[in-house]
């Protein structure tokens, strides 16, 4: 490791493909939850945060670990839950907040949380807001996601954001300085999204301009970057 390079000591686990998960404080809670699965107190999970702050990419660290049955909330009402799951005993739904208001899905998610329930199974809610605070008029629907713990994952901070940005790099061989990692944390978007996209444009302009990655290109990038919005 060459002097000045940026280390970060965070926890590290496999996801899909060759992605990892970090783990820091925003999201370590979050991060429990799932490691304690299969042994939650009942048969859902809700987590929750703002867009871009991990929770699907942490939904589907939840899925590769427990095979569960992927559903969309625009599958609900379409497909009787049993078709949904098939033989499956473990489901998620991502952007699950979309059923609350319409009768139909309503009742859908009721009956696949009571299938899932009777299958002695588990679902998994990812949405941006706890389920407490969807606008349901089911009442009991409501009282079931009422019921069940929600865990907020927050928005990634300088800690997830400073290690995520060396991973992304590390992914594509490039090694980078701490004063790079330093100057993009106090001028990027706070998302996961944006790192990556941020670490696409840089690789893609050190390449083209056969320039090495340092603060000077990092500021092109992100003077040009600001030219095209």
């Amino acid at each position: 490791m060459t002097a000045g390079q940026l280390t970060l000591d965070l926890g590290h686990r496999p996801a899909l493909g060759m992605d990892d998960f970090l783990v820091t404080p925003c999201n370590r809670e979050a991060v429990a939850w799932i490691d304690r699965w299969p042994d939650w107190p009942g048969p859902a999970l809700a987590i929750h945060g703002p867009p871009g702050c991990g929770k699907t990419h942490l939904a589907h660290v939840f899925r590769a670990r427990s095979a569960a049955k992927l559903i969309a909330p625009e599958a609900l009402g379409r497909t009787e839950p049993d078709g949904l799951l098939g033989e499956a005993r473990v489901c998620m739904l991502d952007d699950a907040g979309r059923v609350a208001g319409g009768s139909v899905r309503e009742r859908a998610l009721l009956h696949l949380y009571n299938v899932v329930a009777e299958r002695q199974g588990h679902l998994l809610l990812a949405a941006r807001k706890p389920p407490g605070r969807w606008p349901v008029g089911l009442p009991d629907l409501r009282s079931r996601l009422a019921a069940m713990p929600a865990v907020s994952v927050g928005a990634p901070d300088d800690e997830l954001i400073g290690a995520l940005l060396v991973k992304l790099f590390a992914d594509r061989q490039l090694r980078v300085g701490q004063d790079v990692v330093a100057f993009l944390l106090t001028r990027m978007e706070r998302s996961f999204d944006a790192a990556r996209r941020m670490v696409a444009a840089i690789d893609e302009t050190a390449l083209a301009e056969r320039r090495n990655i340092t603060v000077p290109l990092v500021r092109d990038v992100l003077r040009h970057q600001d030219l095209d919005s």
